[in-house]
């Protein structure tokens, strides 16, 4: 189970780099610069703004999971 566990997380902390985040709008507006390096620097910064929800919403699942096991553990 530990295993299956670390090999899920190993793959979520890789997906922020395959992500492409912008939307239609930044898209076309960055492609007709024609500056590659903004179009690039926009994305990794959308996808750096999107890390903190996740990491939020994994914390809150892992208390409500660690109160929950320390309820049923002390019953």
């Amino acid at each position: 189970m530990k295993i299956k566990l670390i090999i899920v997380l190993f793959l979520f902390a890789l997906m922020p780099s395959l992500a492409e985040a912008q939307c239609a709008m930044c898209r076309a507006v960055l492609e007709s610069e024609g500056s590659e390096a903004a179009a690039k620097g926009i994305n990794d910064g959308i996808v750096y703004l999107m890390i903190f929800p996740y990491i939020l919403i994994g914390g809150i699942g892992f208390f409500i999971y660690r109160t929950l096991r320390n309820k049923k553990t002390t019953e």
